[in-house]
């Protein structure tokens, strides 16, 4: 019995944390969301926003089912829950499968992406400060190199753009001293203009995808621990719930019996024992 007690609140609480933890990402996404403009054109793929409202939303209705279903011992949900996590589970695994073997395509899909965000990176404040602290965190600029800011509107290189900034780049492309305590806002103007070599003496000249691809390679045991240890807790929660559930149709199943067994035990006190004596004193 405390072997049961021990599996129905541990799965409790993993599931709680997690429930805590996508309430919360549901709450910043949806301040972000209402500190916007509302012409700002929403897409799930370059908005963090709207991504942190659905990660959020899904990780609250799984981490429900477990929280109430491992709590009031519903089998029902357990069983919604435990179907779920193992939905999500081989979908992580045939991601990563499909990420080794199709490396290419899922690079030249990457690029796409963060191309689609470049393009709108004045248009969403959040996705510009995504863009900015990616930039900042892993010194590069732009996809594969700092002209393709030019993708962009506000910094396209031609004639006929009336930007301040054309023929510029975001400041946090900028390389920044580290004694320099006023932060300049128009270093990247120009830069674009420039070749690599005199360019890369006032900017990173490197694309993000290149700087973050060679991050995981330089860090692959961290990669790899986050990676199997988040697989790890999945499975944990998967045997936890598998386990609560096969406890719980066990006692069921002996309550069924015991009452089956009290019942034939009533029936057989209204039959008289053999060879009773019945009688008169």
């Amino acid at each position: 019995m405390r072997g049961y007690r021990a599996i129905k609140y541990i799965l409790f609480f993993c599931c709680y944390v997690f429930w805590v933890v996508s309430a919360g990402l549901i709450a910043v996404g949806v301040y972000a969301k209402i500190a916007k403009e509302k012409d700002v054109v929403d897409t799930l793929a370059v908005d963090p926003a709207l991504l942190l409202i659905v990660v959020g939303s899904v990780m609250f209705l799984i981490t429900f089912l477990g929280c109430f279903g491992a709590l009031r011992n519903a089998t029902c949900l357990l069983k919604m829950f435990l179907g779920i996590l193992v939905v999500v589970l081989l979908l992580q695994i045939a991601a990563g499968v499909v990420g080794y073997l199709f490396t290419d395509m899922v690079m030249e899909r990457t690029e796409r992406l963060m191309m689609k965000a470049i393009v709108r990176y004045r248009e969403d404040q959040d996705l510009e400060n995504a863009i900015d602290f990616i930039q900042k965190k892993f010194q590069c600029c732009g996809v594969e190199s700092y002209k393709d800011w030019s993708h962009n509107v506000y910094f396209e290189c031609t004639d006929t753009n009336p930007s301040l900034e054309f023929c510029g780049v975001p400041f946090s492309c900028c390389i920044h001293l580290q004694n320099q305590t006023v932060l300049n806002t128009m270093c990247g103007y120009g830069m674009q203009q420039l070749q690599q070599p005199t360019a890369a003496q006032g900017i990173f000249t490197i694309g993000c995808l290149e700087k973050i691809v060679w991050w995981a390679k330089n860090n692959l045991l961290l990669v790899a621990g986050l990676t199997g240890g988040l697989l790890l807790l999945e499975v944990f929660m998967i045997g936890l719930a598998a386990t609560q559930i096969s406890r719980i149709k066990k006692v069921r199943q002996q309550k069924k019996e015991n009452a089956e067994r009290g019942k034939s035990e009533r029936k057989d006190s209204y039959w008289y024992p053999a060879f009773a004596n019945f009688d008169d004193e």
